[in-house]
């Protein structure tokens, strides 16, 4: 455990921490040389952050679950809304009006849910938003009209827009900083990667059975989905207190015998120390009735006004803090461009010369699905390491900025996809320079997309 100075120069710039120990203090060994976790841990046993990585991986892979739900009942019409619109008789136009509504309330509807997580955990959040999700769902093959459409699909918006925003808290409650960008893109992966699954398999669905089937489906996945983060997901929200001595202890995780930075192996980490970041408190652990309850009531949690206060405080972000509003702009104009492809492909590669049928509208939603796998590798093992590299580099300190190096392979990528998909189908070009376009914009577009989580 070393002792390094509270105040450094990068103190005051967001997202600019201390990460590399080694380059901070030439006097210390080789051996003792690591990286600093960020945030101190608490003495705290219940801090998500000293649970043991067992309890994490089932966090986050219940974090993983409610995306992948969501991911599919938000996206399962894609490659059926050719049916859709004969059946309910609903222009094309309308229905990608429609699925324009549910995105525009994915965003916003955050500003009412964001706040709640932050103050009663996100337990409750996550819990309510999938079941309320269900009404909409089972809603689709019941509709007659493109209000009715634009209904369900504006309350659906409104009930699962937390998969936009949640799980990237629940990263940051769970792991460390030099940990987050892997499982950020292990998110962004789950996301994207069951978008398009959802229309993959709702093809063979609709072949098979017919179009409503696939809703049908979708609600009793969305049920199950839900009784089991009722029992298996804990609330993971913890409110830490920065330590008021004047002198900052750091734990680091020694570097390994190649002198790289070391990694998290202890089931514990160290607690002998009360000067790191805490809670102020001593605490036992919770009973699991307790971690399992709807909602967690913690000492330090803000009042009704401040949770109120939240919503119009992130309206003001964009305008102090420049970085997140380039951060945003990046994952919108990326999600803009995975959106073009889904409103667009079942018209294209449904109709001549390519007259493909749901099976294979579904079937071409493989190539992104596979493409986005190799994304969140690059967006998230490589881009970690990369961003270690640099910071050891940088005098030990870690910049946003250091990310966001990845993004010189994933966008060339991203455009060049874009010309091979709208220029292809334009031209009739063979089928597989489509599926092939399509598959290289997604790898550029989780790529962007995780990176500028992380940032």
């Amino acid at each position: 455990m070393e002792y390094l100075p509270e105040h450094h120069e990068h103190d005051d710039i967001p997202g600019t921490i201390l990460l590399v120990e080694k380059a901070h203090d030439s006097s210390i060994s080789a051996q003792r040389k690591g990286i600093i976790l960020e945030p101190q841990p608490s003495t705290d046993p219940n801090d998500p952050l000293n649970r043991s990585q067992r309890w994490k991986h089932l966090n986050i892979g219940m974090v993983c679950l409610y995306t992948f739900a969501i991911g599919i009942c938000t996206a399962a019409q894609f490659s059926i809304m050719t049916q859709i619109s004969e059946s309910q008789k609903v222009s094309i136009a309308d229905l990608n009006l429609g699925t324009g509504l549910m995105q525009l309330m994915q965003g916003w509807a955050n500003l009412l849910w964001q706040p709640i997580a932050m103050t009663y955990g996100r337990r409750l959040v996550y819990l309510v938003t999938i079941v309320c999700s269900i009404g909409p769902v089972l809603w689709v093959p019941l509709a007659h009209g493109a209000s009715q459409w634009y209904a369900h699909r504006i309350l659906l918006g409104l009930f699962c827009s937390s998969v936009e925003s949640l799980p990237e808290l629940s990263v940051q409650d769970l792991f460390f900083a030099h940990e987050r960008g892997n499982y950020m893109a292990l998110y962004t992966f789950v996301l994207f990667g069951s978008n398009f699954m959802a229309p993959f398999l709702a093809g063979f669905i609709a072949d098979g059975l017919n179009w409503k089937w696939v809703m049908y489906l979708a609600t009793i996945f969305l049920g199950i989905c839900s009784l089991i983060l009722f029992f298996f997901m804990e609330d993971t929200i913890y409110f830490r207190k920065a330590s008021d001595s004047g002198a900052q202890q750091y734990e680091i995780v020694p570097a390994d015998d190649n002198g790289d930075p070391g990694i998290i192996t202890t089931e514990r980490l160290e607690t002998e120390t009360a000067t790191r970041g805490q809670t102020g408190m001593s605490t036992d652990p919770k009973p699991r009735w307790r971690r399992l309850a709807l909602a967690t009531i913690l000492p330090g949690r803000p009042t009704h006004k401040q949770m109120a206060l939240k919503s119009w405080q992130s309206l003001k972000i964009p305008f102090f803090f420049p970085n997140i509003l380039w951060a945003g702009l990046l994952y919108g104009s990326n999600l803009a461009l995975y959106s073009v492809i889904n409103a667009t492909i079942s018209s294209i590669l449904g109709s001549s010369p390519y007259n493909f049928p749901p099976t294979m509208v579904g079937v071409a939603y493989l190539s992104p699905f596979v493409f986005g796998g190799a994304a969140s590798v690059w967006a998230g093992k490589i881009s970690d390491s990369l961003a270690i590299k640099l910071a050891k580099r940088n005098g030990g300190v870690r910049e946003p900025e250091h990310r966001l190096w990845g993004l010189l392979v994933s966008a060339p990528i991203a455009a060049g996809g874009l010309l091979m998909w709208g220029v292809g189908a334009s031209q009739g070009a063979h089928y597989m320079v489509l599926i092939i376009g399509i598959g290289i914009t997604t790898f550029g577009v989780v790529c962007a997309s995780a990176i500028s989580l992380a940032v």
